[in-house]
């Protein structure tokens, strides 16, 4: 279209005009052949591309419960496994062309599934005895699917962080977390962002800033591994000061993949000055971000979009579930405006990884390890006299629970010193899953490790009886209120507050009871040590994993209660080890019913 609003017809007459007034005087002139014209302006250049992402893939490689030694399975349909986002992964660089896909994760890589543990713990990629380590599985797949980064999360530290820098060495593509910062200089420990180029023929390149963050709780939930090494800062903090450096370099678009979810909450209280879940507040808070990759709460967030407070832009969030169940494709439309990219449009979707196959790339790549995994995880390690489940473990002392009470209190009880082995020994722990089941007969390493499905470790910590009363009154606003003469629906008993299964403590060697028809705060009853009331000045050595003993899930007085007795082996580790060690498990030996719920002081079941 042409810019001169004069058109064609009228510049040829004023052409004419001029040309006979120009005969008229005497002078001869050459009249052009053909008017020239002005040529059309050119259609602004765009352009787009797509970063995939992926989040919380816990190694899981294929759709395998290592736990059930079976297919995983859901309600939902569900299906696991880096092989199956691989198959989807492919379909959108053919679709879309190869230079106009980036791949991203938001973190949790390296811990999760038994085949996690084997290659920490089992057969290192550290190496062991001098002898090199093997390849880690997930490096192997992720490397192949060609990810162009990677965020830390906080469960990439569970390991310690030699493990960690050995994974990070295994990878070609960077682990990124610019708010994980060496505890001495306060540097960062793993490079900030990475900026990846888009090509356009005929055209400057697009350059995508990838900024990754991790989550803060790290310092807490992996005290031991990091306490005096690494530093965790705030997401928000970090990206005002990163996000600005990136647009300086040239950025076009900043994209931001942080371990942390969206909803501005913290399961760790006021334990850190930091939020947990800041992916909303980062978007809300920081100008110049166009969508952020979310990670770490395991949800299905297809597309979520916050506006900046300051530049009233949209910025787009998405988070694809957990375990490969699901591949985000964020797909950018830009225009190329005096010689730079701008975007125009920003969209998001999750796509199902249970509509496509396994890769058979992937598959050939790491089914020799996966069969391994299989192998060592079937091993038997003893014989057990009854059947221990925990389907009803979140509203009853089970065995089963018991099993896990006896195995820490052995194993705090050996570590003592003389003084503190004169205090009175009690456990605290949680049900991780409801489906754990270890059968009467052979034991198998799955069986046991399915009871315990977290790299926990194990500490003593001393707690006065009025500490612990207020640990239990914590731990019971887990149930909803249901008043006297109203019937317990086991459906809807639990879980309120938004406190889950893993962040539920029950006690053993202390006797109470809940009286869920009571407000929260009044409902731990009848608290006794021996068949005596315990007095708010006794002073117990209280058996809890790692994570809640660092203050996970927020639980009062536990974090900052000294310490009687730490170690580095994990609690399945543990539970393994008791069972191979006694040939026999035999809840006979370790089952007491020291707890139970009641409305009003009568017992619910």
């Amino acid at each position: 279209m042409p810019v001169n609003p004069m058109n064609r017809r009228e510049f040829m007459q004023k052409s004419a005009v001029t040309g006979a007034a120009v005969a008229a005087a005497g002078t001869v002139a050459a009249a052009p052949a053909q008017a020239a014209e002005q040529k059309p302006e050119k259609a602004p250049l765009t352009w787009s591309f797509s970063i995939l992402g992926t989040t919380d893939l816990h190694s899981h490689v294929f759709d395998w419960d290592y736990y059930k030694d079976a297919a995983y399975s859901d309600s939902k349909g569900n299906k696991t496994g880096v092989a199956r986002v691989a198959t989807l992964i492919k379909q959108q660089r053919e679709a879309k062309g190869e230079d106009r896909v980036l791949l991203v994760d938001a973190g949790d890589i390296i811990q999760g599934t038994s085949l996690a543990y084997y290659y920490a713990r089992v057969d290192p990629i550290t190496g062991t005895d001098g002898k090199k380590g093997p390849k880690h599985p997930m490096a192997v797949a992720m490397n192949h699917m060609r990810y162009d980064a990677a965020a830390l999360g906080n469960h990439e530290f569970n390991y310690g962080i030699e493990t960690l820098r050995k994974f990070e060495k295994q990878c070609h593509f960077p682990l990124l977390g610019a708010n994980a910062l060496d505890a001495k200089t306060l540097r960062p420990a793993f490079q900030p962002f990475t900026v990846k180029r888009i090509c356009v023929p005929g055209a400057p390149d697009i350059k995508v800033g990838i900024l990754g963050l991790t989550n803060p709780g790290i310092a807490l939930w992996d005290k031991d591994n990091v306490s005096g090494k690494m530093a965790f800062t705030g997401l928000v903090e970090q990206a005002k000061k990163y996000v600005p450096r990136m647009r300086a370099l040239g950025c076009d678009v900043v994209f931001l993949t942080d371990h942390s979810g969206l909803d501005g909450s913290s399961s760790y209280g006021s334990e850190l000055p930091y939020i947990e879940n800041a992916s909303n507040l980062v978007a809300q808070q920081v100008p110049g971000i166009d969508a952020i990759l979310v990670g770490h709460t395991h949800t299905e967030v297809s597309s979520y979009t916050v506006t900046n407070e300051e530049t009233g832009k949209a910025v787009v969030l998405s988070e694809p579930y957990c375990w490969g169940m699901r591949l985000t494709v964020f797909d950018f439309e830009l225009e190329l405006v005096h010689g730079q990219w701008k975007v125009t449009s920003t969209k998001a979707q999750t796509l199902n990884s249970n509509t496509v196959e396994e890769d058979a790339e992937i598959t050939a790549l790491l089914k020799a390890d996966h069969d391994l995994v299989v192998t060592y995880v079937n091993t038997a390690v003893g014989t057990c006299t009854e059947d221990l489940a925990t389907a009803e473990a979140c509203w009853k002392d089970t065995a089963a629970m018991d099993f896990i009470h006896q195995v820490q209190m052995d194993a705090v009880k050996s570590g003592l010193s003389t003084a503190d082995a004169a205090l009175p020994l009690i456990s605290v722990a949680a049900c991780f899953s409801r489906t754990a089941d270890i059968p009467k007969g052979d034991v198998t390493i799955r069986e046991v490790a399915g009871l315990y499905i977290y790299d926990n470790t194990l500490y003593g910590k001393k707690l006065t009886g009025a500490q612990l009363k207020d640990y239990l009154e914590y731990a019971a606003k887990y149930y909803h209120q249901v008043p006297s003469g109203t019937a317990v629906d086991t459906s809807t008993l639990t879980n309120a507050n938004n406190f889950w299964d893993y962040m539920y403590d029950m006690a053993a060697g202390v006797s109470y009871d809940i009286d869920i028809a009571q407000a929260e705060g009044s409902r731990i009853k009848n608290l006794t040590y021996n068949g005596t009331a315990v007095a708010d000045d006794q002073v117990f050595v209280v058996a809890v994993n790692n994570y809640r003993a660092n203050g996970g899930s927020g639980y009062p007085h536990i974090a900052a209660a000294d310490i009687a007795y730490s170690s580095t082996n994990e609690v399945r580790q543990l539970m393994i080890d008791y069972v191979t060690a006694k040939g026999t498990l035999d809840p006979a030996t370790f089952a007491v019913t020291n707890w139970k719920l009641t409305q009003d002081g009568t017992p619910v079941f």
